[in-house]
């Protein structure tokens, strides 16, 4: 089943040729102070995530929502945290008939490292085995994003040189060539930030 998004479809039938950098802040301009933002080399906004409250009528109810939107603002994902350490992410923001697009399961947390398996829903891709797994530290926002043994992307904090104290605020997310969606990959990395709770 092929599904679109405003970037393409997902998990993906777009293949691209160099890495591209995303650099995430809460602190871009033109986006109100606090909310996460990634913007491309030119300092152009692609996505923000908002926080939102879980409808109350959720079954199981959720511990956390949050929108993965669009530089036009149209939400691209709903990502659902639950008690268990499990997370859903849907496509759009419909809290009626939701389309589960995939799920994450953490399989590891200490104090320094995490790592979640994601599991798409049947019939999302023609490529089978295309669940990926992420690894890595959210606190140093520093992951591995995985399919298979390839390296699908990864992120880092913004180093300097002769920066003694690097600060956790400005990350770049760099998403390597291939077919897996830049919104999905976003949208993973939102929920690898949530791994440590």
């Amino acid at each position: 089943m092929e599904l679109g998004t405003s970037e393409s479809s997902y998990p993906g039938s777009r293949n691209w040729e160099i890495p591209i950098d995303l650099f995430g802040s809460k602190k871009h301009a033109g986006v109100s102070r606090g909310i996460l933002a990634f913007a491309d080399e030119s300092g152009n906004i692609v996505f923000r995530v908002n926080r939102h409250p879980p409808n109350p009528n959720s079954s199981p109810l959720p511990k956390d929502k949050k929108l993965l939107l669009d530089a036009s603002g149209n939400t691209l994902f709903s990502i659902y945290r639950y008690h268990n350490g499990s997370w859903k992410c849907y496509k759009g923001d419909s809290d009626g008939n939701r389309e589960l697009v995939f799920r994450v399961q953490r399989t590891l947390k200490t104090f320094t490292r995490v790592e979640l398996e994601v599991l798409f829903e049947s019939g999302r891709s023609n490529d089978e085995g295309c669940n990926l797994k992420v690894k890595g530290s959210p606190f140093q926002r520093s992951c591995c994003i995985y399919k298979d043994a390839d390296l699908v992307a990864q992120s880092s904090l913004m180093y300097k040189l002769h920066q003694i104290y690097v600060g956790r605020g400005k990350f770049r997310l760099t998403i390597f060539p291939g077919t897996i969606d830049r919104a999905l990959i976003v949208a993973l990395f939102v929920v690898f930030l949530s791994g440590r709770k």
